[in-house]
């Protein structure tokens, strides 16, 4: 079992100066930790988008940090010219030293798609010829665009990633097809959803693995779930209980506003959450059954963990980080997940 943690960058309760030097020193503790790799979310005009560029707040991360793995979970990728994309990978590549990882998706909002003039309807469209491009720029050193005039087609990037032929690729499922897509391209995925629709996902990930990949060892398969970690299950829940619904209201923030549809909507309370599997507050040995349970039902080998979510302060933080990494992760490190679930 790996572990690693996602992250919306959410903050509606701090002068944001200060929200990002308690994130960073968060991100530190993680580091210190043995935490595999930090994913940040993507998201626009919204108190969830602190991270309005992934790569400016990661390019910190690889500053404050010395051998925890970090990526976008994920670029929004019809909002970015592939060119310019493909450029800063490879600079945080380097920056980093090989330490970056890459997620894309076509945008979970179609109303944050929107404000860049983007018409929701064309992002799969987008994305389809988009992702190609980037990853076989990086991988050769050269942008390629048919449509450019003929001196222009062909484009030196000038910088290339440390890792070849690029750094790890990463994936959202939420669909047995979209886990078949990920599959067959090599790539590591992340999942959200509940324990059942995630066991799917990997059942049909493990079987078009095998036939597309036979010679490769299986990838990271995560899970996330929110988590806060106390010295008793009271003391856990009163944070988290009081905590996620200011991370909720970031959450539905444009919904609300606006009245558009969300495509991956959550519960507005803890509990609720809980009830659905997808968060679980406690002390350890309540944190570590949960985790089990989940992680063998959806035959899992990658633990994410949303953490730092809603009004939570920097030494709620670090004593349920401090906790976790202590107390719950020793525990779950041997634990094959995929072959419990069996």
């Amino acid at each position: 079992m790996e572990f690693g943690i996602f992250d919306h960058l959410d903050n509606d309760h701090l002068p944001v100066d200060r929200f990002y030097d308690e994130r960073l020193q968060i991100i530190e503790a993680y580091d210190r930790a043995g935490f595999h790799a930090y994913h940040v979310a993507e998201h626009h005009a919204t108190p969830i988008g602190m991270a309005p560029s992934p790569n400016v707040f990661l390019a910190a991360v690889a500053q404050r940090t010395k051998r925890l793995r970090f990526g976008p979970m994920v670029y929004a990728l019809p909002l970015y010219h592939p060119f310019r994309l493909a450029q800063e990978i490879c600079m945080l590549d380097q920056m980093s030293k090989g330490r970056l990882e890459i997620g894309f998706g076509r945008g979970s909002s179609p109303t944050e798609t929107a404000f860049f003039g983007v018409d929701p309807d064309n992002t799969e469209a987008i994305f389809r010829v988009s992702l190609p491009r980037i990853l076989e720029s990086i991988e050769s050193g050269v942008y390629r665009a048919p449509e450019n005039k003929e001196q222009m087609r062909e484009i030196p990037l000038k910088i290339t990633s440390i890792q070849r032929p690029t750094p790890r690729v990463w994936y959202g499922v939420h669909t047995p097809e979209s886990a078949d897509r990920a599959a067959r391209r090599g790539w590591h995925t992340i999942n959200l959803d509940m324990d059942h629709e995630a066991r799917e996902c990997n059942a049909v990930f493990r079987e078009v693995w095998r036939e597309a990949q036979p010679e490769k060892p299986l990838p990271l398969m995560g899970l996330g779930r929110f988590i806060v970690v106390g010295d008793t299950d009271a003391e856990a829940l009163a944070i988290a209980r009081r905590a996620y619904p200011h991370w909720h209201a970031g959450f539905s923030h444009l919904v609300r506003k606006l009245g558009h549809m969300q495509r991956h909507p959550r519960p507005e309370t803890f509990d609720i959450l809980h009830g659905q599997g997808k968060g679980v507050a406690g002390s350890p040995a309540t944190v570590i059954a949960f985790l089990k349970k989940q992680l063998s039902t959806a035959q899992c080998n990658y633990c994410v963990g949303q953490l730092a979510f809603g009004d939570q302060t920097i030494g709620e933080l670090e004593k349920s980080v401090g906790l976790f990494t202590s107390k719950v992760m020793p525990e779950l490190r041997g634990f094959d997940a995929v072959a419990e679930g069996a």
